[in-house]
């Protein structure tokens, strides 16, 4: 049922956010975009189009874009900020004087800010000091979303009011959009998937066949887990759609930002060339540094991430990293069945 009382407004203006905002038009709600390039904000608002990110994709004619913070944040019951994790903070403080309280803030990014390890939900708690938080990540392709793909993701936040708003808004034909209470596991999930991303896109382009993908995306659900629930998340969110669901779709397909950065550095390319080829914001690439540093910091054992920081910060070549990895211990399957010490504990006694 809608709220004609809510309004909705997405800052940025990406494939993701656009996607999100012609859907909450289309349940018929109020919808502002903000948008710092004033050409694009001209496009959608008369030519309901979004030509550098979704240019065969019609926006809702409802989807009104600005590039004025104030105008689009003021009446606004929902906030959705799908800005790139560089930037998140940034115009986050940007927006602060036209938040209130009542407002409910929801991120869509996919990443990690490298000054504090802080994800981008925690940003908007810290900036804003408000209660009505969440994040919302999935197996989200926009491209696919911008088709009417059947898709769904998950909106995570401890606030049951934050939960069904969003559902609200977002919830369609094609858009499912579930409920979790562990926002920091489903926002981890979404962050930690965009490394194994890079590692698959690198399989894919040196080769490798569909055993070596399988192992390569179970072995990284193990090392998602076992890194997020070393940093208080709940292990059974990442055999949902935020952990499994969204490991399956970027690691095997092209559309993937990060699969494609990772294929091209199977070629030989080098991470800079990676990157300008691609032409936009791949989170996965930042993350593998955060990640693998905090990993050393709590102790965490972490052998896909290492492999893929030698290879994208040390110039280690992607297929030197393959066999390293295949040289690493075997250890438990499930750790969360049978622990890792206890298979340690197992071998040495057989040696003994």
């Amino acid at each position: 049922m809608i709220d004609e009382r809510m309004t909705v407004a997405v800052l940025g203006g990406g494939s993701f956010g656009t996607a999100l905002a012609s859907i909450a038009a289309d349940n018929g709600y109020e919808v502002r975009q903000w948008l710092r390039d004033a050409a694009l904000v001209e496009s959608i608002n008369e030519d309901h189009r979004n030509p550098r990110y979704l240019p065969d994709y019609e926006i809702n004619s409802n989807v009104v874009a600005s590039t004025e913070l104030r105008w689009v944040l003021e009446s606004a019951t929902l906030v959705l900020v799908a800005i790139p994790s560089k930037a998140f903070a940034e115009v986050v403080r940007q927006a602060r004087p036209w938040l209130n309280p009542d407002q409910i803030l929801v991120s869509t990014t996919k990443g990690i800010q490298q000054d504090g390890f802080k994800l981008m939900s925690q940003i908007l708690e810290d900036e804003t000091g408000f209660s009505h938080v969440g994040v919302l990540s999935g197996p989200n392709l926009a491209s696919e979303v911008a088709e009417k793909q059947l898709t769904a993701t998950v909106i995570a936040s401890h606030d049951p009011l934050t939960r069904s708003r969003v559902q609200a808004a977002l919830g369609c034909d094609y858009f499912r959009v579930y409920a979790s209470n562990d926002r920091y596991g489903v926002e981890l999930g979404g962050a930690l998937k965009n490394i194994y991303a890079i590692a698959a896109g690198m399989a894919a382009s040196l080769g490798m066949g569909e055993n070596t993908r399988s192992m390569l995306m179970t072995r990284a659900l193990a090392e998602m887990s076992r890194f997020a629930v070393a940093q208080g998340a709940n292990p059974m969110t990442f055999l949902g759609l935020a952990g499994v669901g969204d490991l399956i779709v970027t690691c095997s397909s092209q559309l993937s930002r990060n699969y494609r950065v990772g294929y091209a550095l199977g070629q030989g390319k080098s991470l800079d060339e990676a990157v300008d080829a691609l032409g936009q914001v791949a989170e996965g690439v930042n993350t593998v540094r955060l990640v693998r540093e905090k990993a050393h910091e709590v102790g965490v054992y972490m052998p896909l991430a290492e492999g893929l920081f030698q290879v994208l910060f040390r110039g280690v070549p992607a297929r030197d990293m393959a066999k390293l990895l295949m040289q690493g211990e075997q250890s438990s399957d499930v750790e969360f069945v049978l622990s890792r010490e206890d298979v340690k504990q197992d071998q040495r006694e057989q040696e003994e």
